[in-house]
């Protein structure tokens, strides 16, 4: 096979296994995030204790995540079906794709949340913040950095579940591979279908790490949420009091008026 004869399949294959991998990321965010912040919530000393709860889900995460990805696929024939209305192409790869990479990504933003320094959960609740202002102003945020490497860790892993989902008829590289280079024995697109995906893993992984790498230099320099300074240490100049306005010293009270509490009360 010419170069003129590979390039649009290759072309092709490219754009199917983009359009899947993109689309089941997006899901296994939107699914995931929450799900991984919900099981950090409801474990034992979480906002939200709830063990009962939290062993439901957690066990729920566990059985997804150990299936294979080839037999979720199978198994996911009639639900994908009735979604998509067929079994066979991308848009029909993404459900199982998706389905596999929500329970993935949950557990990497458990770990991540967990990793949050508690003392900023506690600065939040002493002054009157919910369970959603906690989770919206100190749970993500600071995880952040983590969130954005455990994505690119999902995506990755997505490129190989999409290059597995080729061997059923969902198209993309995968596809390309068995079909053509396998089955017909042209090497020689097998191993350019190889580098591609390679180069793709790769850039990928780079875009991730340099990311979540400069927010972590960011948080650095600034300092673990900065708009909660006001609760750790006094204005310039004096001896660390928080005094309400009142002249005490020694009071843990916060201003009324200053960034914390305007960030409290703002949500």
């Amino acid at each position: 096979m010419t170069w003129s004869e590979m390039q649009p399949l290759l072309s092709q294959a490219c754009w199917d296994t983009l359009y899947m991998v993109g689309w089941s990321t997006l899901i296994a965010i939107v699914g995931g995030l929450p799900l991984g912040v919900l099981l950090v919530l409801t474990d034992r000393g979480g906002l939200l204790q709830n063990v009962l709860a939290n062993r439901v889900i957690g066990q729920v995460v566990n059985i997804a995540r150990s299936m294979p990805f080839i037999i979720l696929m199978v198994a996911l024939m009639s639900f994908t079906r009735t979604i998509t209305g067929t079994t066979i192409g991308r848009e029909a790869a993404i459900v199982p794709l998706a389905v596999g990479a929500i329970p993935f990504y949950a557990r990497l933003v458990e770990m991540s949340v967990r990793e949050v320094d508690h003392g900023l959960v506690e600065a939040v609740q002493s002054m009157g913040g919910s369970t959603w202002k906690t989770v919206r102003s100190v749970l993500v945020p600071e995880a952040l950095p983590s969130l954005i490497s455990g994505a690119t860790t999902t995506i990755v892993a997505l490129i190989g579940y999409s290059a597995m989902a080729g061997t059923v008829g969902a198209g993309g590289l995968g596809d390309i591979a068995i079909r053509y280079g396998y089955q017909r024995f042209e090497t020689g697109l097998m191993w350019i279908t190889v580098a591609i995906l390679a180069v793709v893993i790769s850039v990928l992984q780079f875009g991730g790490d340099f990311a979540a790498r400069s927010l972590h230099r960011r948080a650095a320099r600034t300092g673990p949420l900065l708009l909660f300074r006001p609760l750790r240490g006094g204005a310039p100049g004096t001896a660390g009091t928080h005094s309400a306005g009142t002249g005490t010293a020694g009071t843990d009270t916060v201003k009324p008026g200053t960034v914390a509490a305007d960030a409290v009360r703002k949500g």
